[in-house]
């Protein structure tokens, strides 16, 4: 089973790159982040293309932001929009939808940015953290969280771990806050893979950070033990990153049970002299 997880930023931005990207990469889950239209607009943009692919829909969305979706052709119940018990801002926003595929509990996640430290998004961030833990802990065996969580893990996830000093996505309590989710029983399986490995997921889209490989890694595939002992290959697509209007973040693909040929790795050699731009990435 290939499952996975793409921050799309604006489903109807990406439909001329989604589609063909679900042909050639033939996932059997995936988990979409920041949709940016509501249930309706998605099952309307996207749903007889998605069917006649053999795709099932749980779609939890909003207007103009946030917005989650799994698609499944191995069989989709159990589904929950939103997240249980979690804090919102000020109501709760589209931001996790639950479902079982095949045989695991799989939650797509888009995670608050938290903005600024201190602010009242940032300790919004923090709660809904713990709210995804709370529901982890309570969680089956059997459970994969993928999604844009909108924290690098360590420096490493990181090109410059100096530009970030001060800023979001990199701080101590949205770490823990992390380490808090692996005590409950996941695990990071890229970094299980790639452990000394330059695996980023999102660039931005000024000063050609892409191109330079200056990036962060905020898009993760976090598994339940069960889960994580079938995992054969796990990835980077970075070429779902190249070319004409493509999102800002690139796929991660996790295999389960079979590798496929060459088992495929999560990046390409990064540049000898990586330049310094002195601007952040906003993700």
């Amino acid at each position: 089973m290939r499952i996975a997880t793409w921050n799309v930023n604006s489903v109807k931005q990406r439909v001329d790159r989604l589609l063909p990207w679900l042909d050639e990469r033939g996932p059997d889950v995936v988990c979409l982040q920041e949709l940016k239209v509501t249930e309706e607009a998605f099952h309307e943009l996207l749903g007889d293309e998605l069917t006649a692919r053999g795709y099932q829909i749980a779609a939890h969305g909003q207007a103009q932001w946030n917005g989650v979706a799994i698609l499944s052709r191995v069989g989709l119940s159990d589904v929950i929009a939103g997240l249980p018990g979690g804090p919102g801002f000020p109501g709760q926003e589209a931001r996790m939808v639950s479902a079982t595929c095949a045989d695991v509990v799989v939650r797509s996640v888009y995670v608050p940015n938290g903005r600024t430290p201190d602010s009242e998004h940032y300790r919004y961030k923090l709660e809904w953290l713990e709210a995804l833990r709370a529901v982890v802990a309570a969680g089956p065996a059997a459970q994969v969280v993928c999604g844009d969580v909108n924290i690098a893990p360590a420096d490493q996830d990181v090109f410059d771990p100096a530009a970030y000093v001060g800023h979001t996505h990199v701080t101590g309590p949205e770490r823990a806050a992390l380490v808090r989710l692996h005590d409950a029983g996941l695990r990071d399986v890229v970094r299980e893979r790639w452990p000394d490995s330059r695996v980023f997921t999102y660039w931005d889209y000024r000063g050609g950070m892409f191109h330079k490989d200056l990036g962060m890694r905020i898009d993760l595939v976090l598994a339940s033990d069960p889960v994580a002992e079938r995992v054969r290959a796990a990835w980077v697509d970075r070429q779902a990153r190249k070319g004409t209007r493509p999102s800002d973040h690139a796929p991660v693909i996790v295999d389960l049970d079979e590798a496929p040929d060459g088992d495929i790795g999560p990046v390409v050699p990064p540049p000898s002299r990586v330049a310094r731009t002195g601007r952040l990435p906003q993700a």
